[in-house]
């Protein structure tokens, strides 16, 4: 029955005690039982139990039961990093309501805002909860008239929990079923209660094909039906349907209001997109409004160690793609590091969970290159090019104008470390807007930053001058004209493209000196004289030279005559100088990994 459904999530910061309260739920509503309790049962992949954060959203039905009525609750876990709010974003598509999770030791934190804001947005029900009260840090009082502030609720409705000791979670589960609105009935466009869901994630199985994650908005499905995918216009009738416990089970239906699975059966990729539509096969209703495409804002090109393993890479992207549809790539070559991929990721974070999958799931050994940024550059011509990578840049003198990406970001810090993280936003060219005051020990501060600042090292330095007490949530702004230039590298008067930059025009010179010096420090000496320069703005702005390595030539003379060994001097130094000319040098691997690192 609709009206005893309730489909809800849980949006809170890293480390807030999400995964824990889930657990607890899914233990007083005897959905596991404790025989097979584990902690953070729904971070089941490897590296989400390792960080102990959450990576992918996973969906779980519970039965509950409250004063004799049975309900069912629809919970959607979701991941608590910024890199990962589109994820938190095609949840609360699919819910009427979420559970705002504070950790009462630490009180809100930026990224919580702004997930906040979207459930705000979209017109979901707000349970405002704080977490970790059994611990010794715990500042209830505080925290709570943060969030009254906040949200604009009374004191009396945050509600106090532990994860932990499971203190207070029955009354949540009571205020879920209470509070959040069941499902509604079929709309006005659909008379016929035709079937109709939203895709809100999907997994890829060897055995079953992709399997479609989805919320039921109207009619009902059963194994077989003839149904289709709106935006591919993909016909297909389900071999299963099912529901999470968490685990999958099959059951006969998916009706109205419910959040299951649809196993397809489809094998090939482009035909499942997050946030289409299914619909009964004929059916003339309309689609259901989806989610913004994800829209990557870090790039890196990623290439096999070994040439031999590119087929392989190209086979784990692809899989890795039906199963995190925010991962975007395409191929390209380079005359250094061979054939590889240009890929899109969310954030830095986003970056390292997907090259760490693919040298764990898929035993590759990668080269990874610097993040970049999306750059629009137009021409002395007139012509825009989107620049992706330093080597998309026009030569200086062809470039009549660069435009970047801003943000707009959100920091929330104690009051003591204000001064230290003002020094890091002004040495990243940060504009602040407004600062204030979220309560007697509690700041918030807002900026702008070009996004270029924010890869170079901005969420390290920011913790480091607070302490790790600071917080950060960012968006997208808009495209500003940015002063900054191409930096490229020559080993032996040669580019090398995988070691350029795009740098600030003011910092380009130091820069320069960094880079050069880095690289004399790593590259091994060969049998010729090494020349190494930084070249930007039309000139060299670093050189430094590696000297060539040299035998002892007259180490097995004594004696004699000194023109025996001026001799074999003069005839070295001119074999050293034909092998000058033709010399071809090679930058190993290793060279490429260690400038691809800061800091080393």
């Amino acid at each position: 029955m609709l009206k005893n459904i309730r489909n809800f999530s849980i949006i809170a910061h890293i480390d807030h005690g999400k995964s824990t309260l889930a657990d607890r739920m899914l233990e007083i509503t005897n959905t596991i039982n404790k025989r097979q309790m584990k902690e953070q049962v729904l971070d089941n992949m490897e590296l989400e139990r390792e960080r102990g954060i959450t990576i992918k959203m996973r969906p779980v039905t519970m039965d509950y039961e409250n004063n004799g009525d049975k309900y069912t609750l629809n919970l959607i876990d979701t991941p608590g990093h910024i890199d990962f709010s589109y994820e938190v974003s095609r949840a609360l598509q699919a819910v009427e309501g979420t559970v705002l999770l504070v950790d009462s030791t630490q009180g809100i934190q930026a990224q919580t805002l702004t997930t906040l804001q979207l459930a705000k947005d979209l017109g979901l029900t707000i349970i405002p909860v704080l977490s970790k009260i059994d611990s010794q840090n715990s500042r209830i009082e505080d925290i709570t008239k943060e969030i009254v502030n906040l949200v604009g609720c009374e004191s009396s409705d945050v509600i106090l929990t532990s994860g932990k000791t499971g203190e207070g979670v029955d009354k949540l589960l009571e205020e879920i079923v209470k509070k959040i609105p069941a499902p509604k009935v079929a709309a006005e466009d659909n008379p016929n209660n035709d079937f109709r869901s939203l895709i809100f994630d999907f997994q890829y199985s060897n055995h079953k094909g992709i399997v479609v994650y989805t919320r039921v908005f109207d009619g009902e499905l059963k194994a077989g039906q003839k149904i289709k995918f709106n935006a591919s216009d993909r016909n297909f009738g389900p071999n299963e349907v099912g529901i999470f416990k968490p685990d999958e089970r099959k059951v006969e239906s998916l009706r109205a209001g419910e959040i299951g699975y649809i196993v397809t059966g489809i094998k090939e990729p482009g035909v499942a997109f997050v946030g289409d539509t299914v619909l009964d096969q004929f059916s003339k209703i309309p689609a259901l409004s989806g989610y913004q495409d994800p829209k990557p804002v870090v790039w890196a090109s990623v290439f096999p160690e070994s040439q031999d393993d590119f087929t392989d890479l190209r086979s784990a992207l692809g899989k890795l793609k039906l199963t995190d549809s925010s991962l975007t790539f395409e191929e390209e070559a380079s005359g250094t590091l061979g054939r590889g991929y240009r890929c899109g990721f969310l954030g830095m974070l986003h970056l390292e969970i997907i090259t760490e999958r693919l040298h764990r799931e898929f035993n590759l050994d990668l080269i990874v290159t610097l993040p970049s940024i999306n750059y629009t550059v137009t021409t002395k011509k007139g012509d825009e090019i989107k620049a992706y990578s330093p080597s998309a840049f026009p030569d200086f003198g062809d470039i009549a104008e660069i435009k970047e990406p801003w943000t707009e970001i959100k920091i929330i810090l104690p009051n003591e470390y204000l001064g230290d993280v003002m020094q890091v936003l002004y040495s990243h060219e940060a504009i602040p807007s407004e600062t204030l005051t979220l309560s007697n020990n509690r700041s918030s501060i807002s900026a702008e930053v070009p996004l270029r600042e924010l890869m170079r090292n901005f969420f390290d330095e920011l913790k480091s001058a607070s302490s790790g007490y600071a917080s950060l949530s960012y968006e997208i702004a808009d495209y500003r004209k940015a002063d900054v230039v191409k930096m490229e590298v020559l080993v032996a008067e040669e580019e090398f493209p995988a070691f350029s930059k795009i740098i600030s025009k003011f910092r380009v010179e130091e820069e320069a000196q960094k880079t050069v010096e880095k690289l004399y420090n790593i590259m091994p000496r060969q049998m010729v004289a090494t020349k190494l320069q930084c070249k930007a703005v039309g000139r060299i702005l670093s050189s430094k030279t590696i000297p060539a390595l040299r035998k002892n030539v007259t180490a097995h003379l004594y004696g004699g005559d000194i023109t025996r060994k001026m001799k074999l001097r003069e005839k070295q130094k001119k074999g050293k100088k034909k092998m000058q000319a033709n010399a071809k040098i090679k930058v190993g691997q290793d060279v490429f990994m260690k400038m691809m690192k800061s800091g080393e």
